[in-house]
């Protein structure tokens, strides 16, 4: 069943869905002075809508964007923050004449690590004339929709989730020295979600190597039919930024594409990642 907690209402902000299926805009919540009030109903509509976005938070600086997530956890540093950064929680990410963006793959944030990421918030920092929307896709939904036998044959498969997929060439690094620094780790296909106990489709294209005990092409095609899961426009929202524009994931519960039609213009984004916790599966 989706989450729901009764006990939570929202005073600190109007609330607008995006889609059925995914997404809330929470307008009016001011993220330059956070209280406790404000950090639980953004938890819950983070927990019920799996993104969320606010608008018009054009004053907001880099070390109250910090502050804001650190509200809901420690914070991650990235392998592609570049050394020596002021604050190496931020992830820069920057597009325009010279760098077109790689970001138009479905996924859910390093989920290459042995403890994935919470969530992610984003900011606009310089956007495009048009284009350069983000995509959300709830994979709760996802595994709710496929067929109870595929379920049910899922929720025992383990798969592996490997950073050399996408960040050996972005890095330049060799694969078996990118090991090294972080192993390939297994994921439960099937994830539980640690505060919602939903059950949400964990693999993704981007990070997701291979099913465990499956020949190389029966995980193959399988994964391929997982992945078109998050494709369908039923399971999703889309997102046109604006400046001052926010959006906060559960990495646990979606997936997100961003769209890079706007090449050659300029894109540039910060992002700052809450830690996760461990995936399980509970039956």
């Amino acid at each position: 069943m989706p989450y729901s907690d009764p006990s939570v209402s929202y005073s600190r902000f109007e609330l607008n869905r995006l889609s059925p299926a995914i997404g809330a805009e929470l307008l009016g919540a001011d993220l330059s002075r956070p209280d406790d009030r404000l950090i639980l109903e953004v938890r819950d509509a983070l927990l019920r809508y799996k993104v969320v976005f606010f608008r018009d938070q054009h004053e907001l600086t880099r070390q109250q964007h910090l502050d804001f997530a650190r509200a809901f956890g420690d914070l991650e540093i990235h392998p592609a923050t570049p050394k020596g950064q002021p604050d190496p929680e931020i992830l820069r990410i920057a597009h325009g004449p010279t760098s077109k963006g790689q970001e138009n793959n479905w996924h859910s944030d390093v989920t290459w690590r042995a403890e994935p990421s919470m969530g992610s918030i984003l900011r606009a920092i310089e956007l495009p004339e048009i284009g350069g929307d983000t995509l959300f896709a709830n994979m709760a939904l996802a595994y709710q929709t496929l067929d109870e036998e595929l379920q049910e044959r899922l929720c025992s498969m383990f798969a592996v989730h490997d950073i050399a997929r996408v960040f050996a060439g972005r890095l330049n690094k060799d694969v078996s020295a990118l090991h090294e620094l972080y192993p390939p780790q297994t994921h439960p296909v099937i994830r539980t979600h640690p505060e919602t106990g939903e059950r949400s489709l964990y693999v993704n294209a981007a990070f997701t190597a291979r099913i465990e005990g499956l020949e190389r092409d029966e995980s193959k095609a399988l994964l391929s039919k997982l992945y078109r899961q998050a494709w369908l426009p039923e399971h999703q929202c889309r997102f046109r930024w604006a400046p001052g524009s926010l959006a906060f994931w559960d990495n646990r519960a979606c997936q997100h594409y961003a769209a890079s039609d706007y090449f050659p213009e300029v894109r540039i984004m910060e992002r700052v990642t809450i830690a996760g916790d461990r995936p399980f599966f509970k039956p």
